[in-house]
């Protein structure tokens, strides 16, 4: 049986025949002396038997279990799709309504939750261990009233900036683009703060949010943005 031999000098690794065990002689690189270990002295090491039953050839015959990304419910998923589709119904039977602001405000509370749970399913970091269960819905209700919140200071910040009558002489562009970039900033802050998303994802993840609620308003009749006059106000 072969030794394997490492000169302590050069490091150069080598065989020689165990008939030299325990001699010393030149390195064949650097030629300075080295001592061959003996049989009882080489260290060997052995990979870890596997766990369970095996075959003939000592390999495993259980089959490994896929972990399951808790983080998605199919069941849960399909209700916060049939919600939306609700909103959306709801939106358009609501055209033209007296109140349609106010329920179009009630729908942004209502969907905010929901929509921060469905985002977080494809947009966390998969290397991270996924928020599941109550732990996950805690911290999506966080998240989605934090992003019915950013509309409140959008209107907020739009009354600030614009005449008094805002809502119907409308908003100039950069009055939309101030209100509007801090709304989206918080919102963006709570989603990366509350379900530990990576900054670009957490601000994909509130514009989802955004998206929704503006398509809410499209359906409702109402102005794409609160502030932009299209003949009806908001």
């Amino acid at each position: 049986m072969a030794i394997n031999v490492t000169c302590p000098s050069c490091l150069k690794r080598f065989n020689v025949a165990d008939e030299h065990a325990g001699k010393t002689g030149p390195c064949p690189a650097c030629k300075k002396p080295i001592t061959i270990p003996k049989l009882d002295e080489q260290v060997v090491i052995h990979a870890p038997k596997p766990e369970g039953p095996t075959d003939s050839k000592g390999r495993s015959v259980l089959k490994t279990v896929r972990r399951s990304d808790g983080a998605f419910d199919p069941l849960v998923a399909t209700g916060v799709a049939g919600v939306a589709l609700l909103s959306l119904l709801a939106a358009f039977l609501l055209q033209g309504d007296d109140n349609a602001i106010w329920w179009w405000a009630g729908m942004c509370v209502l969907l905010g939750p929901l929509v921060a749970w469905a985002g977080y399913g494809f947009l966390r970091d998969s290397e991270i261990e996924p928020y599941t269960g109550g732990m996950l819905w805690l911290r999506a209700a966080a998240a989605g009233a934090v992003f019915a919140l950013s509309w409140y200071v959008y209107y907020h910040l739009a009354g600030v900036l614009g005449e008094s009558e805002w809502l119907t002489t409308g908003l100039e562009t950069w009055q939309m683009l101030v209100a509007g970039g801090i709304a989206v900033g918080i919102a963006t802050f709570a989603s990366f703060v509350a379900l530990d998303l990576e900054p670009f994802m957490a601000f994909f993840h509130c514009s989802l949010y955004f998206v929704v609620t503006v398509l809410l308003r499209v359906v409702m009749a109402l102005p794409v943005l609160p502030g932009l006059v299209t003949g009806d106000a908001g």
